[in-house]
């Protein structure tokens, strides 16, 4: 099949690479307690304040030796018990052994930790018969930080694998960018709130429901100016509101063709804003630029090209704005298709699939059923983007496509 004329549609890669190109780290910063940092980015480095661990101390559930005590075949007696929190401290006489328990204090003068299962214990005392090594089974301290140590750098976001980590040290405040402040709204006399009744001709707003969705899983701040009709002076407040208030503002719908002028024109009054047209489906229209003080993003009408557009340009933006380092989707990865996938050259094409590992342990993918931009079903059965370059056609069975798995926006 003949590839479509699409020489005047930008590039995923380009669209991406100008909104970054003019997107800075954010300034305000803000102090906050280690209970109330999950979601948001570290503004500054964070070091710690002790050493980890700190003190030395064993590594298992065994017997504290010194190794000029050991004879092969005579067994020591037990001198003493050093537990986590209550270490030993008495004498420790020559010829004997402590027992001891994981992460209790080793006792002066330890050289090794013998594990209990290497140990037969005796009424004459307890006898080794494994080869000891100088050092094994001690965590020495500040083996996993030295106090000092950066232990986190700017621009990570706090999750559930990094505030354990700071709690462990003793960290009780952490340094944070200010939270980003996003408003969000939809257009269009057709869509009506969720749960109320729908007239003919009428839909309900998806998309501002799953741009809320995803915008709260990022850890943002949300205005949310609900349904704006398709009137001059109500879409003038809502944009006028929003920029007031917000460091980014989304709308869906408004930004094709045949509705673009309208929104155009009064854009052009309020920011520098660009009107583009994507080499991707779904998705091809977008907007982005600049108002008076926000950012401005315009997503596509069509659900799914809404949700695609918000996950593949959106959240990168977001992850900038917030001051996130780093930041990456999921590497692709190859995988078989195991049924023909219809495509027409000329845009790349984000089909949402399904992909599993085979007995061979090979990765294979299937599509998720109707590919059109208004089924979000497709969306609510994947686990991944079949990704079909710009310029192939339709796949054939058997045949290996690239496969972008869902990053937790979209993970179920």
């Amino acid at each position: 099949m003949n590839s479509l004329n699409t020489s005047d549609l930008l590039s995923l890669e380009q669209a991406l690479a100008k909104m970054l190109a003019q997107i800075t780290a954010p300034q305000k910063t803000q102090r906050i307690p280690l209970t109330a940092a999950a979601g948001r980015i570290t503004a500054t480095s964070v070091t710690s304040p002790v050493n980890v661990p700190p003190f030395d101390n064993s590594a298992m559930d065994g017997y504290a030796v010194r190794l000029q005590d050991l004879k092969s075949g005579i067994p020591l007696p037990v001198a003493g018990k050093a537990f986590a929190g209550t270490p030993f401290s008495g004498e420790w006489p020559a010829g004997s052994c402590i027992r001891i328990m994981t992460g209790a204090p080793v006792p002066a003068g330890t050289e090794a930790v013998i594990m209990q299962e290497q140990a037969v214990v005796t009424e004459a005392g307890v006898r080794f018969a494994e080869p000891v090594r100088p050092g094994q089974n001690i965590r020495l301290i500040g083996d996993d930080f030295k106090s000092g140590d950066t232990v986190l750098p700017q621009g990570v976001r706090l999750g559930a694998s990094q505030l354990p980590l700071l709690a462990s040290l003793g960290v009780e405040e952490v340094e944070v960018f200010g939270q980003l402040r996003v408003a969000v709204f939809s257009t269009g006399d057709e869509l009506q709130p969720v749960g109320t009744p729908l007239q003919e001709g009428q839909i309900y707003d998806t998309n501002r429901f799953a741009v809320r969705l995803m915008l709260e899983k990022l850890g943002c701040s949300i205005l949310d100016l609900g349904i704006v009709r398709d009137d001059q002076a109500a879409l003038r407040k809502a944009f006028e509101q929003a920029d007031d208030w917000a460091d980014l503002v989304i709308s869906s719908g408004g930004v094709s063709v045949g509705e673009a002028d309208y929104t155009k024109q009064m854009l052009d009054e309020l920011g520098e804003v660009s009107f583009w047209k994507l080499a991707i489906k779904p998705g091809k229209p977008f907007a982005f630029g600049k108002l008076h003080n926000a950012w401005f993003c315009g997503l596509p009408g069509n659900p799914v090209s809404a949700a695609l557009t918000f996950y593949q340009l959106v959240q990168p933006l977001i992850a900038k704005l917030a001051g996130q380092n780093n930041w990456s989707l999921p590497p692709r990865l190859k995988a078989k298709a195991t049924a023909p996938l219809k495509k027409t050259p000329g845009r790349l094409d984000f089909q949402r699939g399904f992909f599993t590992v085979n007995r061979e342990g090979t990765l294979e993918v299937q599509s998720t059923g109707h590919q059109g931009s208004h089924v979000f079903s497709s969306f609510s059965l994947a686990n991944c983007f079949i990704v079909l370059e710009r310029e192939r056609g339709s796949v054939a069975a058997g045949e290996t496509v690239d496969i972008e798995p869902f990053n937790a926006l979209l993970r179920n």
